[in-house]
């Protein structure tokens, strides 16, 4: 099973704030890519899933 099968749908983790910077501090997706997700086909995802897992996103409370 591949990686992305294994992933949630949407990186986001309920934790939404942008209000610093465009940069969800949650799930590190931008304004513009958390407003386009419904509309991203499933290589579009994957590229942002890849850059948000190098920069240590999503955030979970725990």
């Amino acid at each position: 099973m591949s990686e992305t099968k294994e992933r949630p749908d949407t990186p986001c983790v309920a934790v939404c704030s942008t209000t610093f910077d465009e940069v969800c501090r949650g799930c590190g997706r931008t304004v513009a890519e958390v407003a386009e997700w419904v509309f991203m086909d499933a290589e579009q995802k994957e590229v942002i899933w890849q850059r948000i897992a190098a920069q240590g996103y999503p955030h979970r409370n725990s």
